[in-house]
């Protein structure tokens, strides 16, 4: 087979307040004509690193040695000119986030035709009728209307599928996928993996796919190399290390799935939170004098129940509703119908009467490093809430903090440092640690474990499971990865534009679902059709 792509030796190191960061040491592995090769590790193994190393895009403060060939071209140390021809135009990338790689300012029109002027001179009409063509390839419905859109004006799906649109354009013969279906609805990430199969076969294209998610590396990838601090540990066919990991850390990462089922609610446990019809609308306001002419129909008729000690999960595509859903029985946006806590509806109280309610009230969020302040030490974020709540004001809050990250794995010694000091999964224990000190009574978490590494994701199930069992905390869980829902949630809602779907005992809608919609989540989550009622 014609190696495309054939790195010897690869080592890269990063020079940082005077230290030596070894990121990428003494890599070696080839990408065939027409193959699929997987780089797959957690974050920090030096996956991205390696894969930017093949075209010189890892900037000034990075020391390079060893060997990239792309067909027997040397690009270390390649002069910038040979560099520039060969990115975009001969090896092409598509990036994890979307929004981040487009540009905000440009037409999706715009964006194209830059590349296509960059590398074959088309204009015009020309690249007018190319940049429709590569639009229709990806699955862009009506591309022609399409063209004055700007990113924001897109799904997820779609952005990504302009990103690969942008990638095509020129004919690559390498296509580098860094983690292209990480922030997608499990429906949209089946769509892309299928796309990205279909146009490998169609244009001969090779592929290196780099992703955390052994999933989608079985279904998608010829042949696997797993990455351990910066080394490749094993490699071999899919067929191989999936039957017959001989690595320790490849046997780790495979059996890092979300297992079990959660424990039985106990009998006779008191309801926390119940909603009746809830509605959740958005006014649609036009003219100078901002006449309500109709409303954006976010919830429709939720009625949901969660009891001590209880998850409900709820789930559904980017856009279903599932965190206005949350926000609304939060009272942290305006919804119609009744929202009972504890025997009271809370739904018309006033925000000074709500005050009291934000205790027992709490909620996680997806993105830890967004959610929490950049200027405040690990113990001033727990703490926080304290101080607005004031609670138990006699006791040592430092005392308290350091209990808190004991029980959700954080050693108390590290609560002088900032979030970025952290890692994801731990960032994500001081969010649930912040929430937690306060001992609520029921807890939102919104996507808490789509951004973590898969052996992460397993930790943090665990714990919430254990924090579940010792408070009997209720749990809105919001999530599209379906496999963390089934290991946590006794309950499962489907949400679909806004509308409950199909709601009930988690494992009936996981075995026998009775709506379509729900089979294609399934089918899309765990790669074979559910069974219908």
């Amino acid at each position: 087979m014609t190696a495309v792509l054939d790195i010897r030796n690869l080592s890269v190191n990063f020079r940082q307040d005077g230290k030596l960061i070894e990121a990428v040491k003494g890599v070696n592995f080839t990408v065939g004509k027409g193959e699929t090769v997987a780089l797959v590790g957690e974050s920090g193994s030096g996956k991205s690193v390696t894969a930017l190393s093949t075209v010189s895009l890892l900037g000034g403060s990075a020391e390079v040695e060893g060997s990239v060939k792309y067909l027997d071209r040397e690009m270390i140390g390649a002069p910038e000119t040979v560099l520039r021809d060969v990115r975009g135009n001969d090896i092409s990338f598509i990036f994890q986030e979307p929004m981040t790689s487009l540009n905000p300012l440009h037409t999706l029109e715009k964006q194209i035709a830059e590349s296509l002027a960059l590398h074959q001179g088309l204009t015009g009409e020309a690249a007018r009728k190319r940049i429709i063509e590569l639009l229709d390839e990806v699955g862009i419905r009506d591309p022609e209307s399409r063209l004055a859109d700007y990113p924001h004006q897109l799904s997820g799906g779609q952005r990504q599928r302009v990103m690969i649109a942008m990638a095509l354009a020129n004919g690559p013969e390498l296509l580098v996928a860094d983690e292209p279906t990480t922030a997608l609805d499990v429906t949209i990430q089946a769509q892309i993996l299928d796309l990205l199969a279909e146009l490998k076969e169609r244009e001969s294209l090779s592929l290196l796919f780099i992703s955390h998610d052994l999933g989608i590396v079985r279904r998608i990838a010829d042949r696997v190399c797993v990455m351990q601090g910066g080394e490749i540990v094993e490699q071999g066919s899919v067929e191989e290390i999936f039957a017959n990991p001989q690595h320790p850390y490849t046997q780790k990462l495979l059996a890092a799935q979300p297992h079990g089922r959660p424990d039985p609610v106990p009998h006779g446990a008191e309801e926390i939170v119940r909603t009746e019809s809830l509605r959740v609308w958005f006014p649609i306001q036009r003219g100078l004098l901002r006449r309500t002419v109709g409303h954006v129909k976010a919830v429709n008729d939720a009625t949901i129940s969660v009891r001590a000690g209880e998850t409900l999960g709820i789930v559904g595509e980017s856009g279903s509703g599932k965190t206005t859903l949350a926000l609304g029985i939060m009272r942290l946006i305006d919804s119609n119908g009744p929202i009972v806590y504890l025997g009271q509806d809370i739904s018309k109280w006033r925000p000074r009467e709500l005050r009291k309610l934000r205790r027992d009230m709490q909620i996680v969020f997806q993105d830890p490093f967004g959610s929490l302040s950049p200027r405040m030490t690990a113990e001033q974020i727990i703490a926080e809430g304290l101080t607005v709540h004031s609670v138990e004001k006699g006791r040592n809050r430092r005392e308290m903090v350091a209990e808190i990250m004991t029980e959700v794995g954080l050693d108390p010694d590290t609560m002088e440092r900032y979030p970025h000091e952290f890692s994801g999964g731990q960032r994500q224990r001081i969010a649930i640690a912040r929430a937690m000190i306060l001992r609520p009574k029921v807890v939102v978490l919104d996507e808490p474990t789509s951004a973590l590494d898969m052996t992460v994701q397993v930790q943090i199930v665990e714990l919430l499971r254990s924090l579940q069992r010792r408070y009997g905390l209720a749990y809105l869980f919001i999530s599209h990865d379906l496999r963390v829902v089934r290991a946590l949630a006794h309950k499962v809602i489907v949400m679909k534009q806004g509308d409950v779907v199909e709601a009930g005992e988690g494992e009936a809608v996981f075995e026998t679902p009775k709506t379509e919609y729900t089979r294609e989540l399934m089918a899309a989550a765990f790669g074979h059709a559910a069974k219908s009622a």
